[in-house]
């Protein structure tokens, strides 16, 4: 898609189609993530299930995990544990619960 460029006081603007800034806008913030570099290392080295870490270093228990995002407990348990994979729709509910993005459960090639 093509986007105009404009420019206002000397500053460039994109105008963007309203659908497209409001899917924008309902998109987490990188401030959102904002996970310390250990932790993204500790992610990237597949140590331990992602979910199992960023779980836990939000200071949460597996029933908190389950209870705000709607997935259950012995689901989650599951996931954690590698006995199951868990379906795209648990892992965005589990992803928009621990406020990080879909590709950091998931890994962005299984996407």
């Amino acid at each position: 898609m093509k986007y105009d460029l404009i420019h206002i006081q000397g500053k460039p603007y994109v105008l963007v189609p309203l659908h497209e800034y409001r899917t924008l806008q309902s998109q987490p913030r990188g401030e959102e993530t904002n996970l310390p570099a250990t932790l993204i290392d500790q992610l990237y080295a597949g140590q331990d299930n992602p979910i199992k870490t960023i779980r836990k270093y939000r200071g949460m228990t597996q029933t908190d995990l389950a209870r705000a995002s709607g997935v259950s407990r012995p689901y989650l348990a599951e996931i954690e544990t590698g006995r199951k994979q868990g379906s795209l729709n648990a892992l965005k509910l589990l992803a928009a619960a621990l406020q990080v993005p879909l590709g950091l459960l998931a890994g962005e090639e299984s996407l």
